[in-house]
């Protein structure tokens, strides 16, 4: 018997920079697994531009220009429009109206104490807010209301197509259970109508969230420390040979630390034993590796150019591929139209079904045309 495909997948990013390792580990390798699977009803991946402009308003062109390098990530990871739909956020003017209507489902309250808003707050430097005690997110003097909303604005991305399966990198956690409860408490009033969701994490726990080249908890564009999927492989091995170690380890004889040690991190998440064989035969796995740093007598250069083999053939397809893509643009342009206009029909029918059970549909509410008829005859 063929299985039933049930799920509904929905993920996005936003187009701030062209994407690196840590969304590569994170979820694009992720979803172009799962869209191999075929085991889904529904894909869905978008460029999140709109949620991009709440924190880069006063610089569109930064959106503009790096709206394509995303949808050339897309396609140079894998992903393929004839199986999953990539559509542009902006274009797709039925999420502005959810995100609307959702507005009146959360408290500000509720907001303030978003841990992901408030790191991302936190991140960017916005002023403090006196008011606030521990657990809420200052306001500041500089925090556009988009941005402190944003969490809304995910909301309606997710139920508009009604995803059940949300791939995401584990910072984003907090966003999906803020929709949840936006879903719950809107079938709570309204009746049942919106779908909750379940996140979908990396199973490799490292990936979840990859340091920086630096060492810093989080690869992030603004912190200028990441390895963008479409660098050279020149541009790769000089961020590969800077990469933070450990600072004791100085001589090659000094006993190494592999806690911190981004190199060993980055081995975590994209070796495999295979590699040993092909690249470093005379280890047997990466435990094997790990205790000889650890014990001493291994330098950081060796370990370095082992984790460049692995990544340069991780990386070497996707930029071939990524060549292929930027030798037709207007076709790309072409595909996020055509994914776009799909995206819309399915946000159309939600919006149409949330209206109708808020009961403000009131051009297709026969019955309150009938009603209202009557009352005026009567």
């Amino acid at each position: 018997m063929t299985e039933v495909k049930k799920d509904v997948i929905l993920t996005g990013d936003r187009p701030t920079g062209k994407l690196h390792l840590g969304h590569y580990v994170g979820s694009l390798k992720g979803r172009v697994e799962l869209m191999n699977k075929m085991n889904y009803k529904d894909m869905f991946v978008f460029i999140a531009d709109a949620q991009a402009l709440t924190d880069n308003f006063d610089n569109p062109e930064k959106i503009r220009q790096n709206l394509i390098e995303v949808a050339l990530d897309y396609l140079s990871v894998g992903l393929d429009p004839q199986r999953v739909t990539i559509f542009v956020q902006s274009m797709v003017p039925e999420l502005t109206e959810l995100t609307f209507f959702y507005m009146n489902l959360v408290t500000v309250a509720r907001l303030r104490r978003n841990p992901t808003v408030k790191a991302e707050i936190e991140m960017r430097g916005f002023g403090k807010d006196a008011e606030c005690n521990e657990n809420e997110v200052s306001f500041g003097t500089g925090i556009p209301t988009g941005f402190f909303t944003y969490p809304i604005s995910q909301a309606a991305d997710i139920t508009a197509f009604k995803a059940t399966l949300v791939p995401v990198g584990e910072d984003q956690k907090p966003m999906l259970e803020q929709t949840n409860e936006i879903v719950r408490t809107f079938n709570r009033i309204y009746g049942p109508t919106l779908v909750e969701a379940d996140v979908l994490l990396p199973t490799n726990c490292i990936c979840r969230r990859l340091p920086g080249t630096d060492g810093k908890a989080k690869m992030s564009k603004s912190l200028g420390n990441c390895i963008y999927l479409s660098e050279t492989a020149d541009q790769t091995h000089k961020k590969i040979m800077s990469m933070y170690t450990d600072p004791q380890h100085i001589n090659i004889s000094d006993p190494g630390h592999i806690e911190g040690n981004t190199v060993f991190t980055y081995l975590d998440a994209f070796c495999s034993p295979e590699h040993f064989s092909l690249y470093l035969p005379e280890y047997s796995n990466l435990d094997e590796l790990k205790e000889h740093y650890q014990r001493g007598g291994l330098g950081d250069v060796k370990i370095k150019k082992f984790l460049e083999k692995i990544l340069m053939e991780e990386l070497e397809p996707i930029r071939a591929r990524r060549k292929e893509f930027e030798k037709d643009i207007p076709a790309v342009f072409q595909m996020l139209k055509d994914g776009t206009e799909k995206a819309r029909q399915t946000a159309a029918q939600t919006l149409s079904e949330v209206k109708r059970a808020m009961k403000i549909d009131y051009f297709n509410d026969k019955e309150l045309i009938a009603e209202i008829t009557k009352k005026f005859e009567g």
